[in-house]
């Protein structure tokens, strides 16, 4: 039993001082020293040892757990003060280094100017809805007033998934569509992306962003319109601006118009930023054709309506003075972090 025990004692320090990681450590434990280990078995078989001999194997089965347990806390303890020097040489901090900073990102300037629109908006009591931006040529066009021979979809006319499915052209649609489901009064806005076959140069892309506005309802003037706008210019551009309305023509607005604002950066009195003129075109407006509110479902003799829309582009310009559109998209770090 003696030379059993100096063999399991030999055997377990040999493979103390071979393990290098405490988990080998651990499993050199539970071999030896655990509930189903080497030693446990042998105090198991102390009922086939005479009785008088049972004291002396038993002092000899604890002395030799003694030196185990020994050897195994040496070991450990040099194990783990040898892994405490490694790690702190790899992970060395030279507090005299410059720290590393974190690049936070933040919201692009179309984004903020987006949120500003819909604030005002909203707070005037319109809604903000959304539409497909591949869209029927029926919403886009037809029920817009621009029927397939009409000279105004010629500067539109462009990018088509079929004969009757177009990328839309405008946020228009999603106006058309809310008009059909003949929920009145309507009071809302339709951001989104939009698509011509524009140059690319510094005012014009063939990808861009529109938010149209859309009012339905009885009694509804030229009047509210102008109001309504000039409410508008105010709230993004300062208390002081002022607005001037130019007769125009769009098909889907009669009458119609395009609205100037005051330039903000001299006072209207001329500079450069308006090109000397003292105003600088913003968006087009108009009140609503009988013949749109007819194909939508509303009766022009009973409703009337006012839309507008204006470029998120143009407004992004002109509120943060940008002269190239192109810098908007080229993702230029230098360039966005301004914002």
């Amino acid at each position: 039993m003696k030379e059993k025990l100096e063999q399991i004692k030999a055997e377990a320090i040999a493979q103390i001082q071979a393990s290098d990681i405490p988990e080998k450590l651990n499993d050199v434990r539970v071999k030896f020293l655990g509930k189903k280990g080497e030693l446990t078995a042998v105090l198991k078989g102390m009922k086939d040892v005479a009785p008088e001999d049972r004291p002396k194997v038993g002092q000899l089965v604890n002395e030799t757990r003694a030196a185990i347990e020994v050897v195994l806390e040496e070991s450990r303890t040099k194990m783990e003060k040898f892994l405490r020097e490694e790690k702190l040489k790899a992970e060395v901090i030279d507090v005299t280094l410059p720290s590393k900073k974190s690049m936070v990102g933040h919201r692009h300037p179309n984004t903020i100017a987006l949120e500003e629109v819909e604030r005002i908006f909203v707070g005037m009591g319109y809604e903000v809805v959304e539409g497909p931006e591949v869209e029927y040529d029926l919403y886009n066009f037809e029920k817009l007033n621009i029927p397939a021979d009409h000279p105004a979809k010629d500067e539109q006319d462009t990018f088509y998934v079929s004969k009757d499915i177009v990328l839309r052209t405008q946020t228009s649609p999603v106006q058309a569509r809310v008009m059909e489901q003949g929920k009145l009064p309507i009071r809302m806005i339709a951001p989104g992306r939009v698509f011509r076959s524009d140059e690319v140069d510094a005012t014009h892309s063939p990808s861009f962003h529109q938010i149209e506005g859309l009012v339905i309802d009885k009694n509804i003037s030229f009047a509210d319109l102008k109001g309504t706008l000039e409410v508008f210019a105010k709230e993004l551009f300062g208390p002081d601006t002022k607005t001037k309305f130019r007769p125009h023509h769009f098909p889907f607005t009669e009458p119609s118009a395009e609205v100037d604002v005051s330039c903000f950066k001299c006072g209207a009195k001329g500079c450069r930023f308006c090109k000397g003129s003292g105003w600088i075109e913003i968006l087009g407006c108009g009140m609503v054709h009988p013949h749109v509110l007819e194909m939508c479902g509303i009766d022009p003799e009973e409703y009337s309506g006012f839309a507008f829309g204006v470029g998120l582009e143009r407004i992004a310009l002109l509120k943060y003075e940008i002269d190239d559109m192109r810098l908007l998209y080229e993702n230029d770090i230098r360039f966005l972090k301004q914002f």
